[in-house]
């Protein structure tokens, strides 16, 4: 080998172990496909009712998520619901499949599929404490948390306002679709003090939510909420009034239809105080919910309180007392269900 080729060699090999080298300094591209998931775990001991003494361990629910972050503002999302069946086994159905498109520079994302609706994960996302149980609405069975449609996400200034509206079938993500009706639901909330916490839930915030629609089959289905709430690193509190509106025409056997328009209320109320230099925290929250206004002794008062613990990010512990009175004891339920009172020991774990 001539001394010129020799030279030209040892060029070309120390130029491809520079490059080399400094590719495997740089850090690997970030993988479009992200899988995480959420569990709840508990033990509860009836403290309380007819059958005292009940106790038992329990999954109450476990979320698997696969989120797709895409060039183009493109994004999707998958979620299993693992749940308990009405026969005491675990079973899993579908709560979240969608696609979101967000034009560059807009503040506006644009979603299909089975979404959010617009309330429940906006409120969740207020108490930051679903591990505890639903929320006052979604017990009483008024609205859940995902249903199959289309809809519109927009946040503005940092958050100053945001909304969502959207067009869904009605029927909520764990029932079939019914027939051609439909259901709006919208959600405005504006941030009229802010506070060290710069999220969509942060800060003194007023926000309310519509919807308006028909169940399958025909009839009335409406709900009104209005909310002030204040949230910052320190304190969450809240305070919501919500009226309701319902009647089935034609539902399905062995159902029969409603013969007047059902008007119902619910309150709710709740606070959460992170103890300062400290990973615990005080909850507390009173839901009272009255299905029909014009019918005496029907309603229902839930007291929770208890003490979180955020053992690292990933886990967090909640100990808890949940206790619901029922108004109507003597009348509508055996005189033992005047309470019923549940002893909680909770976890909510991430990965």
């Amino acid at each position: 080998m001539s001394q010129w080729a020799r030279t030209a060699f040892g060029a070309t090999t120390c130029l491809a172990m520079s490059a080399s080298l400094a590719s495997a300094q740089q850090p690997a591209p970030r993988p479009p496909i992200a899988v995480s998931g959420v569990v709840y775990a508990q033990y509860l001991y009836q403290l309380k009712d007819t059958a005292s003494d009940l106790n038992n361990f329990d999954v109450t629910r476990a979320y698997v998520n696969v989120i797709g972050k895409f060039a183009g503002g493109l994004g999707t999302r998958v979620t299993a619901d693992i749940y308990r069946n009405a026969d005491n086994s675990l079973a899993y159905r579908l709560k979240y499949a969608y696609f979101g498109y967000t034009p560059p520079r807009s503040a506006l994302t644009f979603k299909l599929g089975g979404i959010h609706t617009p309330w429940l994960d906006w409120e969740e996302a207020l108490w930051d404490y679903r591990m505890q149980g639903q929320m006052a609405l979604e017990r009483g069975g008024y609205m859940s948390s995902s249903d199959f449609g289309a809809g519109v996400d927009g946040t503005w200034k940092h958050d100053l306002v945001n909304m969502q509206v959207g067009v869904y079938n009605g029927e909520n993500y764990n029932k079939a679709p019914g027939d051609k009706r439909k259901d709006v639901m919208g959600r405005a909330s504006v941030r009229a003090l802010a506070t060290d916490d710069a999220s969509g839930v942060g800060g003194l915030r007023l926000t309310v939510y519509g919807q308006s629609g028909k169940p399958t089959g025909g009839g009335i289905r409406q709900r009104v909420i209005g909310m002030a709430s204040y949230k910052s690193g320190m304190v969450t509190l809240a305070a919501e009034y919500a009226r309701t509106w319902d009647r089935s025409d034609a539902p399905a056997a062995p159902a029969v239809p409603d013969a007047t328009t059902i008007r119902g209320q619910v309150l709710s109320f709740f606070g959460v105080v992170n103890l300062p230099d400290s990973r615990a925290a005080l909850i507390g929250r009173v839901d009272v919910t009255d299905p029909d206004r014009t019918v005496a002794g029907d309603r229902q008062t839930r007291f929770i309180a208890g003490v979180s613990y955020q053992l690292n990010r990933n886990l967090r512990l909640l100990a808890d007392v949940d206790d619901v009175a029922f108004e109507g004891a003597g009348v509508i339920a055996p005189a033992l269900y005047a309470t019923r009172t549940l002893g909680l020991f909770q976890a909510q774990f991430t990965f």
